[in-house]
């Protein structure tokens, strides 16, 4: 409230509040301290004479959409007959607000349209309101601006009339409406503002802006929209209050769930921790209305670890916003055939982020890299999307490069991070992230880290306790191992597409018929199994073996020139094939080189390899032969210019020639690059 005036003023109140007011100033000395005038919205919240030097009463003058909430019993109010009646006088406080004075109470007979000053004397169960007359000969006068009661977004139901606040999430033109978007940490809706066909409303409101929406709520495509009657930005103290209300309930709803790790596993422990982080950072993603863009290794293991997080995020984003169709605006997910991060696929990520900003008003996503996005070879596309506001999160078990990345990084985790290694699959931990975003899909993923385990073969110590958590919840190790075969098999023919229904069927996450599930993982399974043993006749002939001076087998095959090309598998699963072979003919330590024109594909066992450091060494020694690549320690690809093939894939077999054996290396964990 601000003070209006201070005056002299008895019962009858025949003048309008400003001129009472002007009256009441001219019989009555200055306020001693103008700065201490009161700016509150209600009587309740008000300090009142107390809060300054002035110790006469206040009359509170309320402006005409006030209700019953901006009142209190007890306070004295500006008031207008509006009826006069045997057993008393009906009077307006506001366009909202009436009550009687009873006859009991009068001392003089009043006509319609005369002021007075009134007391609230009670608000009664049934909502009538009681007054009495007010006799004041000094009084100061407040004024009050009505203060509505605020909506929760997640209570707001079709036909009511709500104010909602909270911040700007999104602002899109569409040929009708401008539809903003509006977050206050329990949810988001549409609010819908009508100007001409296609013509911008409010255009002072901005994406960010914290604003208060007045008007009905409408059933709308399936969800809730709310039809606005008016909309403000908030200012001074109260945007900054709304601001801090807002951060403090998104920071509270963003904690991620308390849920149990499936097993027991000490080793797991600490990235448990990362976990919590990752949950945290991509439930308030959600809550602040930012899409979120997921890249993921194409891969068994990337699909066993992106899945279980676009279900969680999708459900997670339809229990926060209120249109129907925001799973699938805001959240995409799309593979990688590389093993890291490429330029082209940022350069498609990122104009599909700016195009999404300029036409619909979204903000930029997060980019969240699954299975992928550890090393130094992601550096380049990271670089690119530093140029604008776009998170980027990492959760990954190749061998990272943390000096190169993680100054990109929002969120990284990755096992090397915490003294472990690839033995822990990122589906296995992109599981345990999806429970923490969102617990009510506990119970439906128990298979998937199996699955994952399997699908990277796995030697980790839980392994076991996993295969028996997946046959708990009906899936048997053969069966787990079909679900690989068939996902690998899915992921080659699907290339860049994200084949969500498929891929989920397959998977057997949110698949709503079992008989399908079981009869498309019988059918990919056998195919993958039948395209395997036709690429392996297919290059027997010509795979070339010799021992090194270590003591390990080397075995090279030109896939360019002797595999089915353009088909399954690919290079690196027939190379990781072919290793697996001569792994169990053998028993000795192997290495596997499996080239084409400019690139290689590497796997050991019982060999002591880094093959991230031969790569930067390749690097240095053969600068004209533009090496990249990395992976695992003892599983890797490299690239290079075509014309190098001979000196690199030479200077290479030098280096393994004097790696050390060691039987405890072993490819088990790793992937198929």
């Amino acid at each position: 409230m601000s003070e209006q005036s201070a005056g002299d003023s008895g019962v009858r109140d025949d003048s309008s509040p400003a001129s009472a007011s002007a009256d009441a100033d001219s019989n009555a000395s200055p306020d001693p301290d103008p700065d201490q005038s009161q700016n509150s919205n209600s009587p309740a919240n008000s300090d009142g004479p107390q809060s300054t030097n002035d110790s006469r009463p206040v009359v509170y003058d309320l402006a005409p959409d006030c209700t019953v909430n901006d009142v209190e019993v007890g306070a004295y109010y500006h008031g207008e007959v509006n009826g006069v009646v045997e057993y008393g006088i009906f009077v307006d406080i506001s366009d909202d607000i009436s009550g009687l004075v009873h006859e009991s109470n009068l001392s003089v007979s009043y006509d319609v349209g005369d002021r007075l000053l009134v007391e609230l004397s009670e608000i009664k169960y049934n909502g009538d309101i009681a007054f009495g007359t007010v006799e004041a000969s000094d009084y100061r006068t407040e004024t009050v601006e009505h203060q509505p009661e605020i909506t929760s977004i997640s209570a707001c139901a079709a036909g009511d009339d709500v104010t909602v606040e909270g911040e700007i999430v999104q602002a899109k033109q569409t040929g009708g409406p401008t539809v903003f978007s509006v977050s206050d940490a329990a949810g988001i809706i549409d609010c819908a503002a009508f100007e001409e066909a296609g013509v911008r409303a409010y255009p002072e409101i901005e994406v960010g802006d914290m604003v208060q929406v007045a008007g009905e709520v409408q059933s709308h495509a399936g969800g809730l929209q709310v039809e606005v009657e008016s909309l403000s930005g908030l200012e001074g103290t109260q945007r900054a209050d709304a601001r801090a209300q807002y951060e403090e309930a998104i920071t509270e709803r963003a904690e991620p769930a308390d849920v149990d790790q499936l097993v027991d596993w000490d080793a797991f422990d600490p990235i448990h921790d990362g976990l919590r982080e990752a949950a945290r950072r991509l439930r308030r993603t959600v809550l602040e209305g930012r899409p979120i863009r997921v890249r993921h290794h194409a891969d068994g293991d990337g699909m066993c670890a992106a899945i279980p997080l676009q279900h969680a995020l999708e459900n997670f984003i339809s229990n926060v916003q209120q249109a129907p169709d925001a799973p699938r605006h805001q959240f995409k997910r799309l593979p990688s055939k590389a093993p890291f991060y490429e330029m082209e696929d940022v350069t498609r990520d990122l104009n599909f982020a700016l195009e999404g900003q300029a036409r619909h008003g979204q903000k930029l996503p997060l980019l969240m890299m699954v299975d992928n996005g550890s090393t130094e070879e992601d550096v380049p596309a990271y670089e690119n999307l530093a140029h604008y506001d776009i998170p980027i999160m990492a959760v990954d078990h190749h061998h990272p490069d943390p000096e190169a990345v993680d100054p990109l990084l929002d969120t990284h985790v990755n096992p090397y991070l915490y003294e472990e290694d690839y033995r822990i699959t990122t589906g296995m931990m992109c599981v345990e992230l999806a429970r923490l975003i969102d617990p009510s899909i506990d119970g439906e993923l128990d298979h998937v880290p199996a699955v994952a385990g399997v699908s990277d073969r796995s030697m980790a110590d839980a392994m076991d306790d996993y295969v028996r958590v997946a046959g708990e919840a009906g899936y048997d190790r053969d069966e787990l191992i079909e679900i690989s075969e068939a996902l690998d098999y899915a992921a080659h023919w699907l290339r860049y597409s994200e084949g969500k229904t498929l891929v989920n069927d397959v998977l057997d996450v949110d698949c709503e018929d079992a008989a399908r599930h079981d009869s498309l993982v019988e059918f990919l399974s056998e195919r993958a199994n039948r395209d395997i043993d036709r690429q392996l006749s297919a290059i027997a002939p010509h795979i070339q073996e010799e021992q090194l001076e270590s003591g390990a087998h080397l075995f090279q095959v030109d896939l360019d020139e002797h595999a089915h090309r353009f088909t399954y598998p690919a290079p690196g699963k027939t190379t990781g094939n072919l290793h697996n072979q001569k792994v169990q003919a053998t028993g000795d330590p192997v290495i596997t080189i499996g080239y084409g024109p400019d690139f290689a594909v590497l796997r050991s066992d019982g060999v002591r390899l880094d093959i991230p450091q031969m790569v930067s060494e390749l690097k240095a020694e053969l600068p004209e032969a533009g090496v990249s690549g990395g992976g695992h320690l003892v599983v890797g690809s490299i690239k290079f210019v075509k014309g190098r093939r001979e000196s690199v894939i030479g200077t290479l077999i030098e280096k393994m020639a004097t790696a050390d054996i060691d039987a405890s290396i072993s490819t088990a964990g790793a992937l198929d690059l």
